[in-house]
């Protein structure tokens, strides 16, 4: 048995305590509130404000896990560098975590050193560093925080009045206190996938079918599996995914993000962990769900191969307002309906577009995966979360 520290427990994280359940792992779930989801499945829970590195240390000497694995972005992550050199291993890798927490490390490792093909960019300080960096980029373009989550603090720029407002806008949503945005060109895409990467301790990469998606206000609100796409962008989109994943280095799962548009297939960001739009293959979609191949991947398990069982989608519920006591209603509307299931995410509060559960569908190999993404938003869509 193997004691990991789980960094972050939202409803990623409580599906992969699951799977280490299932496979006789130790878990320790962290977050900075109790009865978050994941610490309802562990073994044990902690609650530390993880963006202080003091407390962070304590933590890890209190249990020395045998994995320390992220789930969130909120984290003092530059600690995981000294973690490595004390003998901790951390998942993927403490370059990994401390790269894809950063939007500018990412981008320039991306684009600068392994020259893959990305939306053109600049880096802000100031507002008036973005109102020139928009003049260089072009109208329409998107604004990033360079450390957030979720969407937050993101926003698209299509006049020179929206300038002010998005600066001020990412400062609220960056985490930390890191003031820097990046800027990038809008890219007239045809569609956005998530590449599901697996990287084994024994050197080979495996890919999950693509998943398509989509997104509002920069957070997924629904995905399927398979994404319909040509062969020659998928071989494209796999070579890039590989080529990142190796440099950043590290055993698990990778969400790598991309667009795909007229012309070609453009990298856009990785997460060195399950990925939320990942949530479709919750619905038996695959051999192994996503969380699973985490884990095997973490411990060293060999993974032979990566199959498509089934297809699938899923589409969050979302919440409408704030409530210390959310509770949900019409319920029942999904669990009559076939071919379909769903998750309760647990959590102990709600405030406006809070993901709280999620609906999967499926169907067999042959099946039509728009009517299975319409099924899955429609049902979703009948649940309410009422304060």
């Amino acid at each position: 048995m193997s004691k990991i520290l789980l960094l972050g427990s939202g409803e990623l994280g409580k599906e992969f305590v699951i799977a280490a359940q299932r496979l006789g792992q130790y878990v320790v779930a962290v977050d900075s509130y109790s009865n978050a989801p994941a610490m309802q499945v562990a073994h044990e829970f902690e609650v530390i404000n993880m963006l202080d590195g003091a407390a962070l240390d304590a933590l890890v000497e209190k249990h020395t896990p045998d994995y320390i694995i992220p789930e969130i972005e909120a984290i003092r992550t530059e600690r995981f560098y000294d973690y490595e050199q004390q003998g901790y291993t951390v998942i993927p890798s403490a370059k990994a975590a401390n790269y894809t927490m950063n939007r500018k490390a990412i981008r320039d490792l991306a684009v600068k050193e392994l020259e893959l093909k990305a939306a053109n960019y600049r880096y802000a300080t100031s507002a008036v560093e973005l109102k020139n960096a928009v003049a260089e980029i072009g109208m329409p373009c998107v604004v990033k925080p360079l450390m957030s989550s979720s969407g937050k603090g993101q926003s698209t720029i299509t006049t020179e009045a929206d300038i002010e407002t998005a600066w001020n806008y990412s400062q609220e949503g960056s985490r930390g206190d890191v003031a820097e945005v990046i800027v990038e060109a809008f890219i007239d895409f045809n569609y956005e996938i998530t590449l599901l990467t697996v990287t084994q301790r024994n050197g080979e990469t495996l890919f999950c079918p693509p998943i398509g998606h989509t997104q509002e206000r920069g957070d997924y609100r629904e995905s399927w599996q398979p994404a319909t796409m040509e062969q020659a962008h998928l071989k494209i989109a796999q070579e890039m995914a590989g080529k990142v994943t190796k440099a950043l280095g590290g055993a698990g799962i990778w969400g790598v993000e991309f667009f795909v548009g007229d012309y070609g297939v453009y990298f856009s960001e990785v997460s060195p962990r399950p990925h939320d739009t990942g949530m479709v293959t919750l619905a038996n979609t695959q051999n192994f769900n996503e969380f699973e191949l985490h884990l095997r991947a973490v411990l060293g398990l060999p993974i032979a191969e990566i199959t498509q069982e089934r297809i699938g989608a899923s589409a969050v519920i979302l919440a409408h307002g704030h409530s210390d006591n959310p509770i949900f209603s019409n319920i029942e509307a999904v669990a009559s309906a076939p071919k379909s299931d769903f998750r309760l995410f647990g959590k102990p509060t709600s405030r406006p577009y809070r993901r709280m559960g999620v609906v999967v569908t499926y169907d067999s190999l042959d099946g039509d995966v728009k009517e299975v993404t319409q099924r899955a938003k429609d049902l979703a869509a009948k649940v309410e979360v009422k304060l």
